[in-house]
């Protein structure tokens, strides 16, 4: 039975899985905060391209 505990504890069968993972979750919080601080230029881009694929007038306005 003690055995079988400390089994659980140093099985590394999952851990390839896991750092996989965390470096999955590292990476999309760094996406997130990024699009955080260059949103309003990300936007600004979208937009203007926007505006030259339909014709129309390529400048912005945006409001805080």
């Amino acid at each position: 039975m003690l055995n079988k505990i400390k089994g659980l504890f140093m099985e590394e069968e999952g851990q390839g899985m896991t750092e996989y993972g965390l470096i999955l979750g590292l990476i999309a919080i760094v996406a997130i905060v990024g699009l955080g601080f260059l949103g309003k230029e990300v936007d600004a881009m979208f937009t203007k391209v926007k505006g030259a694929l339909s014709g129309g007038s390529s400048t912005t306005t945006t409001t805080p």
